[in-house]
């Protein structure tokens, strides 16, 4: 059993993975689903991501599918896609019959082309073809975040149609939002939106059509993640009605799904900005692929800082005379590189918001060079008192505090601008201005320093 309740933690020789693979191997279906009910979603997480990969088959197979299902729910979505890669077409196919329409498109998306197929085609016809039309679409989408679990009804029914209705398929419906019902015409598309409050209160011989809310607000399936965010920024709706080019209504995203979903893609881009592409990294995952993300990343930037290295190479005697600059090279370097980073934050941000276009690099670049040249110049000026007061030589402090205020406005515009600039190219700012800005920045702070020491040489020695 899980360590008491109130405790403060768990203790640190409890390892519930352990269990789990005794009740696997002993195939202890009963006992297997009792212990992980008595798991919360934290360490059920935990135990399933420390489990022998030989036993993650026994223990989904051994549940019924609905208690796999909401094993799996309590999963990160890369995890979820580990474990349910393990399996056959078949047993995978069962659970994931047992997820809402939205969470089966994110699953079967996240498993290669070859093993999500052969679940589709384990899966009735009807089923399989719903689950192919959600994930055509991206994540990042409307139509990749909505679900079909929704109460539909044609908008000739009746009143006490819809309540018959309701109470007949109870069980179905259990798991619904059933706050709002969505009325459609004889073509599915849709005219209006009936609130449950309406019914309840409707005469049961009232045609629903004159208790809704006709030509409600919608959204189309193709509406990007950071409209659909304004959308409910404006709105302050717990959810909105998804339609096609047609009208025709496909199902509803949920104001959390999109919350969940802004969430996500900021800690991917996150991820990204330190070099991890491909998307999340576990340390369950094979080694091999785990480097291959990172090899990816780390040897474009090692020929990024070989080009900065070469320019310390065309200064290098220089460098022998003045032994005094290699002391602040990195530092200017450092500098200037966290200022930069400051920069790409903030265009990043204002990037995901909406607050600033791709097209306004002007105006990014002049209100970060009024920052940068006030920081440069207060970072400027310390650095040289430092260096004059270290060495007692007044022009290697001109020399450290002029490169690194200059640096410091390099760094601010080119952080400032090149996300913008990678946006309207169509490529990923978050992957690419990171490892950019730092070999420019420690570029031109090497050429700066090792320029203006080569003119005053002979001041400097």
């Amino acid at each position: 059993m899980p360590p008491d309740s109130n405790e403060t933690g768990p203790p640190s020789d409890w390892r519930p993975w352990e269990r789990l693979g005794e009740l696997a191997e002993a195939g202890d279906a009963e006992g297997l689903e009792s212990y992980l009910s008595s798991l919360g979603a934290n360490d059920q997480a935990l135990a399933l991501s420390r489990l022998d990969e030989e036993h993650h088959t026994a223990v989904l197979t051994l549940l019924p599918a609905e208690e796999a299902a909401e094993v799996l729910r309590h999963l990160s979505e890369t995890q979820a896609a580990e474990l349910v890669d393990a399996l056959d077409a078949a047993d995978a196919a069962a659970i994931v019959q047992e997820m809402s329409s939205d969470e089966q498109a994110d699953l079967l998306g996240d498993l290669d082309d070859e093993q999500a197929e052969s679940i589709l085609l384990a899966m009735p016809p009807a089923d399989a073809a719903s689950v192919r039309e959600l994930a055509a679409y991206s994540d990042d989408q409307a139509g990749g975040l909505l679900v079909r679990e929704i109460l539909r009804f044609k908008q000739s029914s009746l009143v006490h149609e819809v309540i018959t209705t309701l109470s007949e398929n109870a069980e179905e419906f259990r798991d619904y939002d059933v706050q709002y019902a969505y009325l459609t015409d004889d073509n599915d598309k849709l005219v209006g939106v009936l609130p449950m409050r309406n019914l309840l209160f409707a005469k049961r011989t009232d045609p629903v059509a004159d208790i809704m809310i006709l030509d409600p607000l919608s959204v189309t399936a193709s509406m990007p993640l950071d409209e659909l965010r304004d959308f409910f920024d404006a709105h302050h709706f717990l959810g909105v009605p998804v339609v096609d080019d047609n009208h025709k209504l496909l199902g509803v995203v949920h104001r959390n799904a999109v919350d969940y979903e802004s969430t996500r893609a900021a800690e991917n881009d996150f991820l990204k900005s330190q070099g991890i592409i491909g998307g999340e990294e576990l340390r369950t995952m094979p080694l091999w692929q785990r480097s291959k993300r990172r090899l990816s990343w780390l040897s474009i930037n090692i020929l990024l800082n070989i080009g900065a290295a070469g320019v310390i190479a065309l200064y290098q005697d220089t460098l022998s005379k003045v032994i005094a600059l290699a002391v602040f090279l990195p530092i200017i370097s450092d500098m200037s590189g966290c200022s930069g980073n400051q920069a790409v934050a903030v265009s990043m941000r204002e990037l995901s918001l909406g607050l600033v276009r791709p097209a306004e690099m002007f105006r990014v670049w002049l209100q970060e060079m009024s920052v940068g040249l006030i920081n440069g110049s207060v970072l400027g000026l310390l650095v040289a008192i430092v260096a004059v007061i270290w060495d007692g030589n007044p022009y290697l402090g001109l020399v450290v505090g002029i490169a690194l205020c200059a640096n410091t406005l390099i760094a601010v515009s080119i952080g400032g601008t090149v996300p913008l600039l990678l946006k309207r190219l169509g490529f990923d700012p978050a992957v690419a201005s990171g490892p950019l800005l730092t070999t420019v920045t420690d570029m031109c702070g090497f050429l700066l320093v090792l320029g203006m020491a080569t003119a005053l040489l002979d001041r400097l020695i």
